[in-house]
């Protein structure tokens, strides 16, 4: 399943697409473009990203916890 994570800055749009399970390579990518002097993506903004990300995770783990408590009473 593909996922994606979104930034709008100013005039810009930044996209991350990537697989759940991947999101270790997705963090790494997030890095990457702070590190390039060629864009305006800046550490800050992998911090947004990454807190996105943060929040998506914990609320799959959150549905797999429910999904999981409703099976076991059924």
């Amino acid at each position: 399943m593909k996922l994606q994570l979104v930034l709008n800055k100013g005039t810009e749009k930044y996209i991350f697409r990537y697989e759940r399970g991947s999101e270790d390579k997705l963090l790494d990518a997030l890095i990457a473009q702070a590190k390039d002097k060629n864009t305006d993506f800046d550490w800050f903004d992998a911090a947004v990203l990454s807190f996105k990300l943060t929040r998506s995770l914990i609320g799959q783990a959150d549905e797999l916890l429910i999904r999981n408590k409703t099976t076991s009473f059924a």
